[in-house]
């Protein structure tokens, strides 16, 4: 017998909501994470970390780990709670970087950088970092790369341009991991990509290989909506 989890991460302006079955996350801009689970009561769980790494983060539901997570920023290290654990000290996990090549540190340490998680459905955890340059007089930043390590349980993170038959997606949604053999028209090692142009309103939508390092403008075949949100694929019951 085979159980489906559904989980819905949005990231809105000042928070991000998280749905994971009948668990519930809203991760606020600032120190606190809240826990719910809507089905045994409705009584939230505050946790209110002052760690000022986390105040920006985005939350992520390991299905591994049965915990949230949330990558520090700076992408240093990582923190982990439970409804029932870690409620006032989280667990952490520093993170050892191994293999960062010297030509790609120099040129992204110009750009803006935010930190996200994602989880393959094999338990594999990558840290990806999202770089955007924000040019004079342009009030919006512009994707200019990504680079992706692999984080292994002792905490070494390894870059890595190959991540096999894996294409990760971002967006203000949760990221996620689908294996493109198993969906038609998806590239392989692959990270696709849409965000929001808040001053203009206008979608940003991408595609960045790992392994040729270079990127694409247009995917709206695999991105048909008006808002800068993918998600998974949910089973048909």
């Amino acid at each position: 017998m085979k159980s489906w989890v559904l989980r819905k991460i949005i990231n809105l302006p000042g928070s991000i909501y998280l749905t994971i079955a009948c668990v519930v996350a809203v991760k606020f801009l600032g120190p606190q994470l809240s826990l719910c689970r809507p089905a045994h009561d409705t009584k939230w769980t505050n946790i209110r970390n002052k760690d000022p790494s986390f105040f920006t983060s985005h939350v992520m539901f390991s299905q591994r780990d049965q915990l949230f997570s949330l990558p520090a920023s700076g992408g240093n290290h990582i923190g982990s709670w439970d409804l029932l654990k870690h409620k006032s000290k989280p667990k952490l996990q520093k993170l050892h970087f191994q293999n960062i090549p010297t030509l790609k540190k120099e040129l992204w340490d110009s750009c803006y950088r935010t930190e996200h998680l994602v989880e393959s459905s094999a338990g594999e955890t990558f840290l990806v970092f999202w770089y955007r340059s924000i040019e004079l007089y342009m009030p919006d930043a512009e994707t200019k790369g990504f680079m992706v390590f692999l984080v292994d349980k002792e905490g070494n993170a390894t870059y890595t341009e190959d991540i096999g038959d894996l294409c990760i997606f971002l967006s203000k949604s949760e990221p996620f991991c689908l294996p493109a053999s198993s969906f038609p028209g998806l590239e392989r090692n692959y990270i696709y990509y849409v965000d929001l142009n808040e001053s203009y309103q206008d979608i940003e939508r991408g595609g960045f290989s790992l392994c040729r390092a270079n990127s694409a403008e247009n995917f709206s075949k695999f991105h048909t909506s008006y808002v800068p949100y993918y998600f998974p694929p949910q089973p048909i019951q």
